[in-house]
């Protein structure tokens, strides 16, 4: 299998400049447009980048969560919820390596097959990075009316954060 995905790409870009020679394109020409593209796409996303990557920090260096999440500890406890798994899954919608930083720390003092860990792993799978989608993405093309959009996501995310928990406390507890 290896020998074979040694030859994938280079085959891949074999193909793609034997079927341009075919149809008659300028392959140097587009590919020099292709990247002049590529790069005006960057330029556009690298300031929402930045500023999300700035509140992520200022969110995860301030403690705020944990400090926040405290007064639900007693609900969380009758439950079976770990308090501990609850700034994973605040901040999954914001920024996806951040939540798997978060997951690393879990699976370090908790390992990974532990309750907590189960839990942020299929978190990490059951939700997706809404709030980043929406700045990058939407701010990149220029959508601002994004509440229908917003409102779905993170109502999704909801969903996947709850079914994390009892995906888990139904199989493994």
């Amino acid at each position: 299998m290896t020998t074979i995905s040694k030859f994938i790409l280079p085959l891949f870009v074999a193909f793609v400049l034997i079927y341009g020679f075919k149809k008659k394109v300028l392959l140097y020409d587009t590919f020099l447009e292709g990247a002049k593209e590529g790069l005006i796409t960057a330029f556009h996303i690298f300031p929402s980048v930045i500023a999300m990557v700035f509140a992520v920090n200022i969110l995860l260096n301030s403690h705020i969560i944990e400090v926040g999440f405290h007064f639900l500890e007693p609900l969380l406890t009758k439950i079976n919820v770990p308090l501990n798994i609850l700034p994973m899954a605040f901040i999954r919608p914001i920024s996806g390596t951040a939540s798997l930083a978060i997951m690393n720390d879990i699976f370090t003092n908790f390992g990974p097959d532990s309750t907590m860990g189960r839990i942020a792993s299929v978190l990490q799978g059951c939700t997706d990075t809404t709030i980043y989608v929406l700045a990058l993405y939407f701010g990149s093309v220029k959508i601002s009316k994004t509440r229908y959009a917003l409102t779905t996501g993170l109502f999704a995310d909801f969903i996947g954060i709850i079914a994390s928990f009892l995906i888990i406390n139904y199989f493994f507890n």
